[in-house]
């Protein structure tokens, strides 16, 4: 981007490492924050997200001259929310500046509009990104109270402000975890990146930035990432790290016997900056945090005690975090196997499916080694919008396996409903139509739903592997002598859809069990 001459107050388009320009304020920073050496630059504050960064004169553009061709280029959702936002911003600007002029004119008042001088010095203005409806707070809007450090090194040093009345502002629930209405005051800093949450249960959760928004809150973590297993999930958390600029060491079993798809699978993840790794083994040794997100117990159990698997890699300081949904056995298993060669262990499953892999808004839940947890920060704003600490290995996994069965048997009465309504001569459609306009509405709903009027079971998610959720929900129930009726019910259908040959459809595909 060509050079400007910009002062406090200009709205600019800031580019920030590698992601798209984005719409901004030149603002001024804090006292006692310095600029960064070397190269020119302005303090930004982003529309559309609470993040500030130092962006080198050289990434910015004037937002009039170039609004139209930024538009033209970035279609996103969040970048559109941030346009609007400036827009916004604009109307208010102007709405503000006739306000003073005439109560100028009535009162013979003298100086320049002191709206016009509190919007190009209010460092932590916010009007633009609040609902309309809501009081005027220029004039009133407290000082920062906090300054988390997100990020370093020249042109990208990246804050986020946290002011007092968090609870009162929708934007920053959306990058505090707030699932919980307790004050701001009950937040305590983890990291330079994140802020957790401590509940009554003695769990604790984070919220990360949006990472389909600009992530100029994300800072890579310096430490050599591995990651084993591009599958559904897998494929999109990985591409999602090396957006973020995490550097990266792949693996996939499936690459070790030769299969075309899946060779292609890790050259194209190699194209766009991963690494190659030829064993297990090796990527856990050349990496410092390793990942792996695999089908099912016994193939967690193979990548690492298997010939030239995990644990032949691991020394002393090495961290393995096991991301695949398995039972709470298999997560203590390994956990103690990792931990006797001098490894940290920690477990994070995650919810969602294919689709929430790709757009990085997967919700993690970890347990195990808390330090592991804080050092993979930066990685779990990269593919989730969430993630929740919940104590000693193993919780995560029961956590886990309640969700999916709640999930699978869930899917499988929308499929009874969906059968239903036909067999009585009731239109899917209509039933369908009904069903989301009430409280059960929801995208899960609808998708799913949709897919099956239409015929398509393309896998989002496994139906054999919610299956196998499903089999080790029933299973951990029966060793906490708790019944488990419905989901031994719904297990009956969906290993009936597995007998249709449905396992390497969509879950959505156990429709197929009641139409056969």
């Amino acid at each position: 981007m060509a050079t400007v001459h910009l002062r406090i107050g200009d709205l600019v388009w800031g580019k920030l490492g590698r992601y798209p320009p984005w719409p901004g304020k030149v603002v001024s920073p804090p006292k006692d924050l310095k600029k960064p050496r070397g190269k020119k630059c302005h303090f930004v504050k982003f529309f559309g997200t609470e993040d500030h960064a130092w962006i080198k004169v050289e990434q910015l553009k004037p937002y009039h001259a170039h609004k139209e061709e930024m538009i033209k280029i970035n279609k996103g959702k969040r970048f559109q929310q941030a346009v609007d936002s400036v827009e916004d911003y604009l109307k208010k600007a102007k709405g503000k500046e006739q306000n003073s002029d005439s109560k100028s004119d009535s009162k013979g008042k003298k100086g320049p509009s002191k709206p016009l001088k509190i919007l190009e010095e209010d460092d932590e203005d916010l009007s633009a990104l609040k609902d309309p409806s809501e009081k005027d707070l220029t004039d009133s809007d407290p000082e920062p109270s906090t300054i988390e450090r997100l990020g370093s090194g020249p042109g990208s040093d990246a804050f986020k402000w946290e002011s007092s009345p968090v609870k009162d502002d929708p934007q920053f629930h959306h990058f505090l975890l707030s699932q919980s209405e307790k004050p701001a005051s009950s937040m305590e800093p983890i990291s330079k990146r994140l802020k957790i949450v401590e509940e009554d249960s003695g769990s604790t959760s984070i919220q990360a930035a949006d990472s389909t928004a600009i992530n100029g809150s994300i800072t890579p973590t310096d430490k050599r990432i591995g990651f084993l297993g591009l599958g559904l999930m897998g494929s999109g958390i990985v591409s999602n790290l090396l957006k973020m600029g995490h550097v990266v060491t792949v693996w996939n079993r499936t690459a070790e016997k030769s299969q075309p798809p899946s060779a292609r699978q890790c050259d194209l993840f190699i194209q766009e900056g991963a690494r190659l790794g030829r064993t297990p083994a090796e990527v856990v040794s050349m990496c410092d945090i390793t990942f792996s997100c695999v089908s099912d117990p016994k193939a967690a159990r193979d990548l690492v005690l298997g010939p030239s698997g995990v644990l032949q890699g691991i020394r002393p300081g090495k961290c393995y975090v096991e991301m695949s949904t398995v039972d709470p056995e298999t997560i203590t298993e390994l956990s103690q196997e990792i931990k006797s060669r001098g490894g940290r262990f920690l477990e994070a499953p995650v919810a969602g499916s294919q689709q929430i892999s790709n757009d990085g808004m997967l919700v993690i839940l970890a347990a195990g080694d808390r330090t592991v947890y804080e050092d993979c920060s930066s990685c779990f704003q990269a593919m989730g919008k969430t993630s929740f600490f919940l104590g000693e290995a193993g919780n995560a996994a029961r956590m886990m396996l309640i969700l999916n069965m709640v999930q699978g048997s869930f899917m499988a009465t929308i499929a009874e409903g969906l059968t239903l309504a036909q067999a009585t001569g009731q239109s899917q459609q209509t039933f369908l139509d009904i069903l989301c306009q009430g409280q059960m509405a929801s995208t899960f709903v609808d998708q799913k739903c949709q897919n099956i009027l239409q015929g398509n079971f393309k896998p989002d998610y496994y139906l054999k592997h919610i299956q196998k959720d499903l089999r080790l929900a029933i299973s951990m129930g029966d060793m906490a002598n708790h019944p488990t009726p419905m989901a031994a019910a719904a297990n009956e259908v969906y290993k009936r859809a597995k007998a249709l040959d449905q396992s390497d459809n969509d879950i959505s595909a156990v429709y197929r069990a009641y139409i056969h």
